[in-house]
């Protein structure tokens, strides 16, 4: 094939993405370059089985143990699933930044604008809360890689400076543009990938015991002060419901993407698929490897003073520091890309927003660079909106579990709207998707 008639292929396709975009009433403002792979790894970035996991692994830890995490991860990979089955079908014919506050109100039969503004704040917020979780959560890990290496004291106040850093090299990268941005994602894709790998690895080759099947999988723990169990094993849920967000980055991304009535809604299906199963090996993998599987043991491992349970589990079971510093850098990395596609998403969320005429000053918000095709107005605008809200760290280290709290909340109330409309509308719209799934999958 000739490099004109690839390159007149290619152009056909890029026409055909700003024909579809025209169709919903925007015209293409953000630079087209992403692949398909980079528009998915963006999704899986954002997911971070090695970032969610990891840094909330102690949520699980202290609210139902050992049964929690692992009977939990799976059930409510499983649920979520379903909503990123609906939300494909619905991408897929609405290929827009706005997702799923712009589905919202195209598919809802009455108050489409007041349907479209509530999700959308709640989009906002809650991915505001995601970004802010994420990058604070990065800093806490690399403090604790710190502490390890170097004999560093984590303080709340070096945590939080550190934290700001992240967020101001994240609003930098995604500044430049996005063909950055998605040799990045790339990156982070297979980074995750080989990431887990090796960490299982170590995990399952180094210690010289493991966990039984049985207490891996039903060992209960509850430092909560709740006596009524499941209430107990819901809070635990938290950790694999944090990690399950942002899912839905591959639509925010989907006027950058080519294809993107293909490529979008694959890319978030994908990207929980994969870490369902891989975020599940890891889990499995970090409670089997615990040493002390005692009620003392537990306790005493989540009051770990690296202030990382899984880091102290790398050290205690590995038996080698070098090793677990290594891991720790594995997982410190993952963090660093996660953050950086979580800014990603949530500028473009914004961008959309502010396009409609959502957000106060919404006209700054709504400009792209021209040099760069990105909007880097609405990038700030998320960088420090998430400082602010995880400042309260500065004074109380409990407010990163309220910030994961806003985080899920935020994002579970935002999915439900427009997957309910899925399900009650979905004939009027899946004929002119590209995309289907062939059996129902919305609860609406």
């Amino acid at each position: 094939m000739s490099d004109r008639s690839t390159a007149a292929k290619v152009q056909a396709v890029q026409d055909a993405d700003a024909a579809a975009l025209a169709e919903l009433g925007y015209k293409q403002e953000l630079h087209r370059g992403m692949s398909g792979f980079s528009n998915f790894a963006v999704s899986f970035s954002i997911i971070s089985i090695l970032a969610g996991c990891i840094t909330s692994f102690s949520i699980a830890l202290k609210s139902g143990g050992p049964a929690a995490i692992n009977l939990g991860w799976p059930l409510v990979g499983v649920l979520v699933l379903c909503v990123a089955l609906s939300m494909a079908e619905v991408c897929s014919r609405y290929p827009t930044a706005g997702g799923l506050y712009f589905w919202a109100g195209r598919l809802a039969k009455r108050n489409k604008r007041a349907w479209a503004w509530y999700v959308g704040w709640f989009n906002f917020l809650g991915e505001v809360a995601v970004t802010a979780a994420i990058d604070f959560g990065c800093a806490t890990t690399m403090m604790a890689f710190a502490a390890l290496t170097f004999g560093v004291e984590p303080t709340p106040g070096g945590t939080f400076a550190l934290f700001v850093v992240l967020m101001v090299i994240h609003a930098l990268l995604n500044s430049f543009g996005v063909k950055i941005v998605s040799f990045l994602s790339n990156v982070s894709a297979w980074w995750h990938i080989v990431g887990v790998a090796i960490i299982v690895a170590a995990l399952w080759l180094m210690p010289t015991s493991h966990q039984s099947f049985d207490w891996t999988m039903t060992a209960w723990h509850n430092e909560t002060g709740f006596t009524f169990g499941p209430y107990v094993f819901l809070m635990g849920l938290l950790m694999s419901q944090y990690t399950y967000t942002g899912y839905d980055a591959s639509a925010h991304v989907a006027e950058e993407t080519k294809n993107a009535a293909i490529a979008a809604p694959k890319g978030i299906v994908m990207s929980v698929v994969i870490s369902i199963i891989g975020g599940w090996i890891l889990l499995y993998s970090l409670v089997a490897a615990i040493p002390d599987g005692s009620e003392e043991g537990l306790t005493t491992l989540g009051a770990t003073a690296t202030g990382l349970p899984p880091a102290q589990i790398f050290l205690d079971a590995l038996g080698n520091p070098g090793v677990a510093k290594f891991l720790l850098a594995i997982v410190v990395g993952a963090q660093f890309f996660c953050g950086m596609a979580s800014v990603t998403a949530n500028s473009r969320m914004t961008y959309a927003f502010s396009r409609d005429n959502a957000l106060p000053g919404s006209r700054i918000w709504a400009k792209v660079n021209a040099r760069s095709g990105t909007p880097t107005n609405s990038i700030w605008l998320c960088v420090g909106c998430a400082i602010v809200l995880a400042s309260p760290a500065l004074f109380n280290t409990t407010a990163y579990f309220a910030v994961t709290s806003v985080a899920v909340i935020g994002s579970t109330s935002r999915t439900s709207p427009p997957c309910c409309s899925a399900g009650s509308t979905r004939t009027s719209y899946r004929a002119r998707g590209t995309w289907g799934n062939g059996v129902p999958s919305s609860t609406g």
